[in-house]
């Protein structure tokens, strides 16, 4: 039998004065209760209670054995209703791991849960690489890429495409390409963590899927060098939106061959198991994807650089 079943059943069996009543109690019937007694009384080797027909009673080892049966169980009853409260209440160290794109975005999304989690501290590392969440003890991951492990969980965020960029500087050295084949004639800065490697893959005319293979002199798994190589006039960049959405508004870069659509991504939230999600992680997930729906324009490379495509269009 179980141990900690029978010991629950002694103790009931002492506190209110009989097999049958604790039968009641604990919705078993008076022969199970014996046989959890006598179960620990044979584990033991000792008499726990002396039972006659009219009342049951403690033996002295029975006595010493509930003091400290009585505390155990207490204990464990604290146990439960502590980790009840941490997984309703959001408490705790939060470890998240991010790619460095979204850092600007995570940022106030971070503030505001610590604000209203006073309870919880945030422990964010930001890197382009995937992470064992497990072996290195990450609660989330967020990512614009799909993670290998096919065992994680994966939360869909927001939906996200790339546009295709250069600088005005770049324009005046090299010609504007007119089609997505002379991109393989162009210097290309590459992401190294890009799922499709060489082949930058897009969507042509009623979504037709289309690819080109490029090449380039500069490749690298960070974005912001890759933004700022770019601003510089030294290639095409096969940019995340978020990436490079302000320097579209103001023109330092200028989008290229609008008629193809990148290829579409996703942002997910990433986190190993999937039942009983503490309330730190679960909170935090909830709270990012409000976020990213009240900023789906963010993502969204129709709503930005319009006009530094008529430019490049030229």
């Amino acid at each position: 039998m179980d141990r900690l079943t029978s010991l629950t059943v002694f103790a009931r069996v002492v506190e209110l004065g009989g097999f049958s009543v604790a039968g009641r109690r604990l919705n078993m019937s008076s022969t199970m209760v014996s046989n959890h007694v006598q179960a620990l009384e044979e584990r033991l080797g000792a008499r726990l209670l002396n039972r006659t027909t009219r009342k049951v009673s403690l033996t002295e080892i029975g006595r010493a054995y509930y003091e400290r049966t009585s505390q155990i169980l207490a204990e464990l009853d604290d146990a439960d209703r502590i980790a009840a409260a941490l997984q309703g209440t959001p408490r705790g160290t939060l470890r998240l791991h991010a790619s460095i794109a979204m850092v600007g975005f995570l940022t106030p999304v971070v503030a505001e849960y610590l604000t209203t989690n006073p309870a919880v501290s945030v422990d964010l590392a930001v890197g382009d690489r995937m992470v064992d969440l497990v072996e290195e003890g990450y609660d989330l991951a967020i990512r614009t890429t799909p993670p290998p492990d096919s065992r994680l969980i994966v939360k869909r965020l927001t939906p996200w495409r790339h546009i295709l960029t250069c600088a005005p500087a770049y324009l005046a050295q090299h010609p504007a390409p007119r089609d997505l084949a002379d991109l393989a004639h162009h210097n290309c800065l590459r992401y190294s963590f890009y799922p499709y490697g060489d082949e930058w893959r897009f969507e042509g005319a009623a979504g037709v899927p289309v690819s080109v293979k490029i090449r380039g002199n500069f490749v690298s798994h960070s974005a912001e060098a890759l933004r700022l190589l770019a601003l510089a006039g030294q290639g095409v960049f096969l940019a995340p939106s978020f990436v490079v959405k302000d320097e579209l508004a103001s023109g330092g870069l200028v989008r290229l061959l609008p008629q193809y659509r990148p290829v579409e991504f996703v942002i997910n939230a990433i986190y190993p198991h999937r039942h009983n999600l503490s309330a730190k992680v679960r909170s935090f997930i909830e709270l990012l994807a409000e976020r990213f729906a009240d900023h789906r324009r963010w993502m969204n490379p129709e709503a930005i650089g319009d006009e530094s495509s008529a430019v490049a269009a030229r």
